[in-house]
């Protein structure tokens, strides 16, 4: 009996520890969810909303940095979704991608940098992390590159006065609150947020179409007329009534509401613990609806609803705006960037703060455009092979979530 209580004695834990590391299996199956910002006229019941997202994407692959063909363009945009104050992270990130050297400097290996918003709350870093961004867009700039930026939902709801996301360590990162107040509105991050940072962007994938954030024209007949991509915070809702001229539409709301938000005075006194003091009494109406459930800042239904209601509805937002493919931070799914439609919509917030412990994710898009014969026609009207590769790039592996491949003809 004494050896028959000592074997038990030994299986009891034995089995314990099998138990429990079978239920954190079975939990690291499970959809992840969290409580998401809540827009301040929506109803707070406590309820955590769940990201169901259906897996289409296709299977893991690896991806390879090919050569490009003599005469051929390359254009390469590197995007990254919500940081919320951790910048360790987001150093991992960016290098990584291959946007920042090891010392954290730009790489001159991208083109384009995208960040879509969310900077701010939930992590001590803001600061450190604006002024990176800043430093990065001059090295950029220096090299030919371009750092393109967005005001996330995080960010308008400081300049607001919406405080409840923000940690106590981090206001003290600033100081006080009324020394972290001005530096958002007038100071130093304030001034990047009115000088740098829009709420949506056009960014074309080829030159031929302008710089980033110029208008798309319905009248052109060019094969690239939409070769190009958007990039917001949260969305851009079939429904929204400001999409055109896309971008500059969507933008010139955005900056003059900003103006007004940054300029009261005196300004509002944070909420909580004062009243919440919603956006200042000389917004219009297109502004309100700017900042809306259904605005670029705050909508969900791209990442939230049916892939058939989804995918019924792109097409027409695509365009709209220009643009082949929309890619929103703001909805965070922690496994993975998700990919809907054949890759026309991308969410790219996979949690990169410590303050969610999600996966450490960048999306990639690597285009060229490579010259195949001269045509009968015109001389300087040739044919080309256009491709694109969306790549979602993880620390220890690439997954491409789609690749587009078509020969045209034009000149270029």
């Amino acid at each position: 009996m004494p050896r028959l209580s000592t074997v038990f004695a030994l299986l009891v834990p034995l089995v314990a520890v099998i138990l429990v590391f079978r239920s954190l299996d079975v939990a690291a199956r499970l959809q992840l969810s969290w409580p998401l910002a809540l827009h301040p006229d929506a109803q707070d019941d406590g309820v955590q909303v769940a990201v169901d997202i259906p897996d289409g994407s296709p299977p893991i692959k690896q991806y390879s940095d090919a050569a490009v063909a003599p005469g051929a363009f390359r254009r390469r945009i590197v995007a990254v979704g919500d940081l919320h104050g951790d910048l360790p992270n987001a150093y991992e990130v960016l290098k990584m991608a291959g946007v920042v050297t090891e010392e954290g400097h730009w790489s001159g290996d991208v083109d384009f940098f995208v960040q879509t918003g969310d900077i701010i709350d939930r992590g001590d870093d803001t600061i450190k992390l604006y002024d990176w961004m800043e430093v990065l867009r001059e090295e950029a700039q220096q090299a030919g590159g371009n750092v393109i930026s967005h005001l996330g939902n995080h960010e308008w709801m400081n300049v607001i006065g919406d405080w409840r996301y923000v940690h106590k360590s981090e206001i003290q990162t600033f100081g006080s609150p009324a020394t972290r107040l001005k530096m958002i509105m007038t100071g130093r991050i304030g001034k990047q947020w009115a000088t740098n940072y829009t709420t949506t962007s056009r960014v074309p994938l080829h030159p031929s179409l302008g710089e980033p954030n110029t208008d798309y024209d319905p009248s052109s007949a060019s094969p690239l007329s939409h070769a190009a991509m958007s990039f917001v915070h949260g969305g851009l809702a079939p429904n929204y009534p400001d999409l055109t001229p896309f971008p500059s539409k969507i933008n010139n709301l955005g900056h003059s509401l900003l103006k007004k938000l940054q300029h009261r005075n005196p300004p509002p006194a944070p909420h909580p613990p004062n009243p919440y003091p919603g956006l200042s009494s000389d917004a219009t109406p297109a502004e309100h609806r700017l900042y809306g459930t259904d605005g670029p800042l705050w909508y969900r239904g791209w990442a939230l609803e049916s892939e058939q209601k989804v995918c019924a509805a792109v097409d027409a937002v695509l365009q709209k705006t220009g643009t082949r493919r929309m890619v929103m931070g703001h909805t965070p799914n922690f496994e993975k960037i998700v990919s809907r439609c054949d890759g026309k919509i991308i969410i790219i917030d996979t949690g990169i703060s410590h303050a969610y412990g999600g996966v450490l994710a960048a999306l990639s898009v690597d285009y060229t455009l490579t010259p195949l014969t001269k045509s009968h026609g015109s001389p300087k009207t040739k044919k080309w092979r256009e491709r694109e590769v969306v790549t979602a790039v993880y620390l220890d592996h690439r997954e491409v979530l789609a690749v587009s491949e078509r020969d045209i003809e034009g000149a270029f």
